[in-house]
């Protein structure tokens, strides 16, 4: 079973969001599994995660969204169609989660 986390930052306002996002993602794609929650506090848990911004979605530890921006305890930003928000679309982490399991 693959496991599943949202990175997240102190006071993020995506944060429950980005919960719901990615819990109706995987309801969607028919992938059973829970969801943990990280909060980082740190820039060294930054670095050592690899955390390139809040919310960053992570299956089996791996980000779905790869960056090759500096890890930072920071907003993230998601391209979404015409523009950036702080959330990607449901049907780019479906995407992102059909592509991970075509590649295990």
């Amino acid at each position: 079973m693959m496991e599943f986390e949202l990175r997240i930052i102190a006071d993020c306002p995506h944060s429950a969001p980005a919960l719901a996002l990615l819990r109706a993602s995987l309801a969607d794609e028919g992938i059973d599994g829970e969801v943990r929650v990280v909060e980082l506090f740190r820039e060294e848990q930054a670095q050592a995660l690899g955390f390139h911004g809040s919310p960053s979605f992570i299956a089996d530890g791996r980000d779905l969204f790869p960056s090759n921006a500096p890890p930072a305890l920071t907003c993230r930003l998601y391209s979404r169609g015409s523009g950036v928000g702080g959330l990607p679309m449901q049907k780019d982490i479906q995407a992102a989660l059909r592509q991970l399991n075509s590649d295990t």
